[in-house]
């Protein structure tokens, strides 16, 4: 994989094209359930929540320059590195499927030519992405990112030209501590790939502070798009309502490419990650293998709701990060020459099904943040008590 260093401004563009998704404004339509003033304030509380770890996650891979799943290292050693490096190829695979078939049917409801051939283009340019590989996307990425901008603005006004049609009465379809829990799924979701980036970056801390701003802007204006667009048509199709307000080719090119600058972020994670597996692997090939195999998956297989993958993702990689953060910024913790760190791999399950428990009780603030808070703590109580042990390395 690329090696070469990065600017701030690539890492801002890459986290841009990772914001501006159909499966981001698609997401955001569940929240037209609370109506407006409540489902603004459950976006930005939740991305508040999920960005905030997002900066932190990003922020130990700049600065020890590992890749995401090598930082796990540090905490879990090299076969814990390892068992979430393959979760997290296998999620990517997931998102990349995801992705592709969301991008197909608004791209097929826009102008029709059957969803299978729609996944074969986006697959198609996914693959062009990569194989222009990610230090040399400067000048496509402003480009993209520049016209992508433009597009979701013209986007927006068409939404919310009319306000007055904003204050839709909420339904009982959603809490808010749900909704704040959908709202922290999606910056989440991306933990386990953030520092795949910011490990180039030749400002890491400066790099990773842009890259959270962005994201986090980015991606609650398409939550609000898909909110705005839920409550203002009373429908979740987006691409409908770029095609009734006459947004034919130009709502193509919004869907088409903001699903190939995102889901080429999860096809060269997946590579990156699957390095980490096996050293001698070439994760670039590794990235147009997932590309495939998603662009399958997405032609024979359903994929519309998502809610519980986002879940099930968050129960993985929440206690994970937890367990990260503390090591990095308080125990100053490295396992990544032992095995296995058992210790962290006990509080990880612990955290694993603390997270699964509090999905049935609703929390206001969602049950990303207590659950962290429990694993968390559990782990500055292990750490001291373990301390002897816990900095030197172990076969």
């Amino acid at each position: 994989m690329e090696e070469k260093k990065t600017s701030t401004l690539s890492n801002g563009l890459i986290w841009f094209g990772a914001g501006v998704s159909i499966a981001e404004i698609l997401t955001g339509t569940y929240f037209g359930e609370l109506g407006f003033g409540k489902g603004i304030l459950a976006i930005i509380i939740g991305h508040i929540i999920g960005c905030a770890l997002f900066y932190l996650a990003g922020l130990i891979g700049g600065k020890t320059e590992k890749s995401a799943m090598e930082t796990v290292a540090l905490s879990f050693g090299k076969y814990g590195s390892k068992f979430f490096a393959l979760l997290n190829v296998i999620q990517l695979v997931g998102w990349t499927g995801i992705m592709i078939y969301d991008g197909a049917l608004s791209a097929d409801t826009a102008l029709h030519a059957g969803k299978w051939v729609w996944c074969l283009v986006i697959g198609i340019l996914i693959i062009v992405w990569i194989l222009i590989g990610l230090s040399n996307l400067g000048k496509v990425s402003t480009c993209a990112m520049t016209a992508l901008f433009i597009l979701t603005i013209v986007l927006s006004v068409i939404i919310f030209k009319d306000t007055s049609k904003l204050e839709g009465a909420a339904s009982e379809g959603m809490s808010f501590g749900a909704g704040v829990e959908l709202a922290v799924a999606m910056p989440l979701s991306w933990l386990p790939l953030i520092s795949d980036y910011t490990r180039t970056a030749e400002k890491p801390a400066k790099a990773t502070f842009v890259s959270t701003i962005v994201y986090f802007a980015t991606s609650c204006w398409m939550y609000v798009i898909g909110m705005g667009a839920a409550i203002f048509t009373g429908e979740g199709d987006i691409a409908s309502i770029m095609v009734k307000a006459g947004l034919g080719i130009v709502g193509l090119l919004i869907i088409v490419f903001s699903t190939v600058t995102t889901t080429f972020l999860d096809a060269y994670s997946a590579g990156v990650s699957s390095e980490s597996i096996i050293s001698k692997i070439n994760g670039k090939w590794v990235a147009i293998g997932v590309t495939v195999l998603g662009t399958i998956g997405a032609i024979t297989l359903p994929m519309d709701d998502i809610t519980n993958f986002l879940y099930l993702i968050g129960s993985v990689f929440a206690p994970m990060i937890a367990i990260q953060i503390a090591d990095f910024f308080v125990l100053k913790n490295d396992s990544s020459e032992k095995k296995m760190d058992i210790v962290r791999a006990v509080i990880w399950v612990i955290g694993f099904i603390a997270y699964r428990m509090l999905m049935k009780v609703d929390i206001p603030c969602g049950n990303t943040f207590p659950d962290m808070a429990i694993t968390f703590v559990l782990m500055l109580i292990a750490g001291k008590a373990f301390k002897s042990g816990v900095n030197s390395p172990q076969d």
